[in-house]
């Protein structure tokens, strides 16, 4: 576990925004709730319009980034090189054909996927100055076989797991694949204890029980401040009256040691 937030606490609640870089709007909604202190860290797009002025705020004011891995929406930096465009495309037609695309290994698209996912990596490492240690995916592709079964994402390195399962959710829906994926990532990787998205903001309950798993688990929050329901939440009073005495986390940071997947 990370290090005890208060004398009552022992776990960390992580409010991480996706999609930091993918345009000047959502790069200010993002920065301004960094700025109100309800979000922890952001999850990077590179070869997007708002990358590069994105990555030098990242630098210049501290802000810990991942890169969020983008296998399915067109890049639209002027600088993207052509190659990827083309790769990404084919890996894009592949993944979007149906939901259960991201849990079947394609042998003919390996290459494309190798070179996306390493093209990007480089990237990052190129406008944050540093390789990226934190991975997650756009629509959450990061965690389709072609990328876990290659190895593609540095082994050690911190991965975002599946969604926790919420009370209401069926369970033999993808139960398999996630439990297999879930388990894998633990064996390669550092993960949290706990995921989950930060809408539905109803009911109360599910609120109330996810802030109360981070005062003895490491939660993840994965949020969108573009959505205006998720900014007036995070820009607002309202997440830090739902938190009380739950530290929301300055960083993402969890144990060297990977955990078990819940």
């Amino acid at each position: 576990m990370l290090s005890s937030k208060g004398p009552s606490q022992t776990g960390v609640l992580i409010v991480n925004a996706d999609d930091w870089g993918r345009d000047h709007e959502t790069t200010q909604r993002i920065f301004e709730c960094i700025q109100h202190g309800t979000v922890s860290s952001v999850s990077a797009m590179v070869f997007m319009e708002d990358s590069e002025r994105s990555a030098a705020m990242a630098r210049e004011h501290g802000i810990d980034a991942g890169l969020h891995l983008n296998l399915t929406t067109p890049f639209s930096a002027r600088s993207c090189p052509i190659k990827l465009r083309e790769c990404q495309d084919e890996v894009a037609g592949y993944l979007r054909r149906r939901s259960s695309s991201r849990v079947v290994y394609h042998p003919w698209l390996g290459r494309s996927f190798e070179y996306a996912v390493k093209a990007q990596i480089e990237e990052y490492g190129r406008i944050y100055g540093t390789e990226p240690e934190r991975f997650d995916g756009h629509h959450h592709m990061h965690l389709s076989a072609n990328v876990l079964l290659r190895d593609l994402l540095p082994i050690g390195t911190l991965v975002r797991r599946h969604f926790s399962y919420e009370p209401d959710e069926k369970y033999l829906r993808n139960g398999l694949f996630r439990q297999f994926t879930n388990f894998l990532l633990a064996r390669r990787y550092r993960i949290v204890d706990f995921l989950f998205s930060l809408p539905p903001l109803e009911p109360p309950a599910r609120l109330q029980r996810i802030f109360s798993l981070a005062r003895q688990s490491v939660v993840e929050l994965e949020t969108h401040p573009v959505k205006p329901e998720e900014y007036r939440f995070l820009t607002g009073a309202e997440i830090l009256r739902w938190a009380g005495d739950c530290t929301i986390a300055h960083s993402f940071a969890v144990p060297r040691r990977g955990h078990t997947a819940k």
